[in-house]
């Protein structure tokens, strides 16, 4: 089990943004999440949004840092991934 991060890349709200997903188990990612103060609001189906200053709190937690890549294919190797189509019929 472990949890994944990206790289910064997204902007929104004049910030750049990365991924936080388990590759195993949503209940580890969202203690993770509670854990590192990553609040609820930024949970998005499959996987939490977090702000690039945040990055080396989560590594230092013990994230691991993988490229987007590489997060999708983990994300979708567990399972959990929410796709497009699912998205939009939620």
């Amino acid at each position: 089990m472990a949890i994944l991060v990206d790289e910064a890349i997204w902007p929104a709200h004049g910030r750049l943004w990365s991924h936080m997903v388990s590759d195993s188990d949503l209940a580890e990612l969202h203690a993770f999440a509670r854990a590192h103060g990553i609040p609820p609001r930024a949970f998005d189906l499959d996987h939490y949004d977090v702000p690039e200053d945040a990055l080396e709190r989560l590594v230092a937690g013990g994230a691991e840092r993988v490229s987007g890549h590489e997060l999708v294919r983990r994300l979708i190797g567990s399972g959990l991934r929410v796709t497009a189509r699912e998205r939009r019929g939620l």
